[in-house]
C-alpha cells in the first residue's frame, strides 16, 4: 500500500492543520501499523447521546473498597480484565499476615499513595508515591504498609519486559541504571507457621510451611523484582513534532502495555499541534490513571480516577482543554496508561466506582 493524498490536508501529520478542521488518526495496531489522517469540520468526540454499552468511562478509584482495606487477611480488588491482563487495586491498611506467588503472570504496582516495604524472596524494596514495583511471574512476597492511607494499582499479564527503544538508544526515557534491585535479606526462623498463597488460573491455593520462606541468602540472575520512580523518566519529546503515547512506553507485554506520562515541555512550533491528536480506538483498550498533577487533554479530571476509552469509538482531547493548552508551556501530569489488546470487562468494583455523566462530558457547549 501507498499513501494518497485528498482533498483539503496538511502533507505533515500533527503539523499546520487545516485552519477550521479536526485532525484524526485512523490507524491499525495502536500507532504501528498502516495509518490514514482525516480532516473533520467538527470533533470525532462531538457526540451528544450515547445508547449501548459502549462508551468512554470514568471511575473514581477512592470509591473502591478492596478487600484488604480493611481485613489484613483481605486482597485487592479487581477493576478490568480480560483473558489477558487484569487490573487491581489495593489500598491494604495493615502488614499481610501471609506471602503471595502469582503464577498466572507478572504483577506490576504503581504506588499512588502511601509508603511501605515489599518484602521479597530476593529481599526487600521500600516504596513511596511513584513508584513502580516490577514482579516477575512466581515470586514470594508480601506489602508491609507503613500507614494505612494507601492506595496501589496492580496490573497483571503473562510477561513484562522493558521497551527495545530502536534507534534512541537503550539510555532513552530512562537508563537501565536507574533501576534498583533488591539485596538477600534471609531470614531463618523455623517452628512457626507461614502461609503462602499461590494464584493459579485466578484460583488461590494456600501452602504451609514450618520454616521462614523467604530465607534465600544469595542470588544470581537477570529475572528479579525491580523498583523504578517516575522521577527517574526523561520523557522524548521533540519541540516541533507532537509524540505518539508510545514513546511512553515503560513496561510491554504482547497483549498488554503500559505507559507513563511524566512531566515534559510542550512543542514550541507555533504549527505544532500541542494537544494528543484524536483518534479512533479500533485494536486497543485504554485506560488511564491519574497519580498527579493536571493531565494536559483532560477537564475536571482528578488524582485517583481511572478513565476507559474502549475499543471502536474515537478518543482525544475533551473540548475545554483547547480553551487552557495555549496558557501553558508544559505539563505537570503523571499518568499510567494502560493498553490491552482484548476488550476489558468491568467487574462489580468498577461499575460502584463509575460517574456516569463522564461519557457525555466530550459533547461541545
Amino acid at each position: 500500500m501507498f499513501p494518497q493524498i485528498k482533498g483539503k490536508v496538511t502533507r505533515q501529520a500533527h503539523v499546520g492543520i487545516p485552519q477550521g478542521t479536526y485532525e484524526e488518526e485512523h490507524a491499525r495496531r495502536g500507532f504501528f501499523g498502516r495509518t490514514s489522517h482525516l480532516y473533520h469540520l467538527h470533533p470525532p468526540t462531538a457526540w451528544v447521546r450515547v445508547e449501548g454499552p459502549l462508551r468512554p468511562r470514568l471511575f473514581l478509584g477512592d470509591r473502591v473498597t478492596p478487600g484488604d482495606l480493611m481485613d489484613p487477611r483481605g486482597t485487592p480488588a479487581t477493576l478490568l480484565e480480560n483473558d489477558d491482563a487484569v487490573v487491581l487495586i489495593s489500598r491494604r491498611s495493615q502488614p499481610m499476615p501471609f506471602y503471595v506467588r502469582n503464577a498466572d503472570g507478572d504483577e506490576v504496582h504503581f504506588i499512588h499513595r502511601g509508603r511501605g516495604r515489599l518484602e521479597t524472596d530476593y529481599g526487600p524494596l521500600a516504596y513511596e508515591p511513584g513508584d513502580y514495583l516490577w514482579l516477575p511471574k512466581g515470586t514470594t512476597y508480601r506489602v508491609l504498609p507503613e500507614a494505612a492511607d494507601q492506595f496501589i494499582l496492580i496490573t497483571e499479564a503473562r510477561e513484562f519486559v522493558l521497551p527495545d527503544r530502536g534507534l534512541m538508544g537503550q539510555h532513552a526515557f530512562i537508563d537501565p541504571a536507574m533501576l534498583v534491585t533488591p539485596d538477600p535479606d534471609p531470614h531463618a526462623e523455623t517452628g512457626g507457621e507461614w502461609e503462602v498463597r499461590v494464584k493459579r488460573d485466578r484460583q488461590w491455593t494456600a501452602f504451609f510451611y514450618r520454616h521462614h520462606p523467604l530465607d534465600v541468602v544469595g542470588w544470581k540472575g537477570e529475572l528479579m523484582p525491580v523498583k523504578l520512580s517516575v522521577r527517574d523518566l526523561r520523557p522524548v519529546v521533540s519541540a516541533r513534532y507532537h509524540m505518539p503515547p508510545t514513546v511512553h512506553a515503560t513496561f510491554y507485554s504482547d497483549p498488554c502495555t503500559i505507559c507513563t506520562f511524566a512531566p515534559r515541555p510542550f512543542e514550541s512550533d507555533p504549527e505544532a499541534q500541542r494537544l494528543p491528536f484524536f483518534h479512533r480506538n479500533i485494536d486497543y483498550d485504554e485506560l488511564l490513571f491519574y497519580h498527579a498533577g493536571e493531565f494536559m487533554s483532560r477537564h475536571g479530571v482528578g488524582p485517583g480516577a481511572f478513565t476507559l476509552h474502549p475499543q471502536g469509538i474515537h478518543h482525544g482531547p475533551h473540548p475545554k482543554a483547547f480553551e487552557t493548552i495555549t496558557q501553558r508551556d508544559s505539563t505537570n501530569e503523571v499518568a499510567v496508561l494502560v493498553e490491552t489488546a482484548r476488550p476489558l470487562r468491568l467487574t462489580a468494583e468498577a461499575e460502584k466506582a463509575e460517574d456516569p455523566a463522564y461519557a457525555t462530558s466530550w459533547s461541545q457547549p
